[in-house]
C-alpha cells in the first residue's frame, strides 16, 4: 500500500521545531540583531530622551557631606534655640537669678562668691537667647537680675531698712561679680549684633561677574 505522506505546514516552520514569535516573523520591535530599536527606528536615532544618560570616562560621582559634620549638625538641632524678647530675658534672667539666691541660702548659708560664680552663666545665657531685634537689653536686664537675686543672700537685719541695708553692703562688696557678668551679656550681645550686621551686609552686595 501506498502511504499518505503529510504536507509540510504552511506557517513557515518546520516539524520538529516550535514556531518563531510574532516579532521576530515582522522584524518590529524586538529586532535586536538588526540594530533596528522600537518602531523599526535604528537605536542611533532614538530621541534624548529614550537614551540612557551616560557619564564622561573622567567624571566622578558628587560626594555626599562628610559623617562628621552630618552628626554635628543633628547635634546642633537637638540643642534648645529659644529666642527671648527683651522683657522676656529680664524675666529668664531674674527669676533664675533668684531660685540660684534661694538655693545658696539653703544650702551653703548664703556664699555671695557662688552666688557671682553662677551669674556669669546666667548671663552667657541671657545674651545668647536673646532674639535679634533686643540685643542691647541684656548688658541692662542682668545687673537687675543680680541684684533681685541677691535678695536672699545679703544678711540684714530685721525690717526693711535692715534688708536694704544688706543688700546695698552685698552690691558693693560683690561688685566684681556684677561687672564682670555685665561685661559677659555685652561681648556677646555685640558679637551678634556684627555678625548680623555682615550677614546683611553680604545679602546685599551685588554678586561678583
Amino acid at each position: 500500500m501506498e502511504q499518505h505522506r503529510t504536507p509540510p505546514p504552511r506557517n513557515g516552520t518546520r516539524r520538529g521545531r516550535p514556531p518563531l514569535p510574532p516579532q521576530a516573523k515582522r522584524g518590529g520591535s524586538g529586532g535586536a540583531a538588526d540594530g533596528t530599536g522600537e518602531g523599526g527606528r535604528p537605536a542611533a536615532q532614538r530621541s534624548p530622551a529614550t537614551r540612557p544618560a551616560q557619564r564622561p570616562a573622567g567624571a566622578r560621582q558628587p560626594a555626599g557631606p562628610p559623617a562628621e559634620a552630618v552628626r554635628r549638625m543633628r547635634r546642633m538641632r537637638r540643642m534648645p534655640d529659644p529666642r527671648l524678647t527683651g522683657l522676656g530675658g529680664g524675666l529668664f534672667c531674674g527669676t533664675l537669678m533668684f531660685v540660684l539666691g534661694c538655693l545658696d541660702r539653703l544650702l551653703l548659708g548664703g556664699s555671695p562668691t557662688v552666688y557671682g560664680v553662677l551669674f556669669l552663666p546666667v548671663c552667657l545665657l541671657t545674651a545668647l537667647w536673646v532674639r535679634k531685634g533686643d540685643l542691647a537689653s541684656p548688658p541692662v536686664v542682668v545687673p537687675i537680675a543680680f541684684a533681685v537675686g541677691l535678695l536672699p543672700v545679703a544678711d540684714g537685719g530685721g525690717g526693711l531698712s535692715g534688708r536694704l541695708m544688706g543688700l546695698v553692703t552685698a552690691l558693693a562688696t560683690q561688685a566684681l561679680w556684677l561687672y564682670a557678668g555685665t561685661f559677659v551679656a555685652g561681648a556677646v550681645a555685640t558679637v551678634r549684633k556684627v555678625a548680623l550686621m555682615r550677614g546683611r551686609a553680604d545679602r546685599r552686595r551685588p554678586p561678583a561677574h
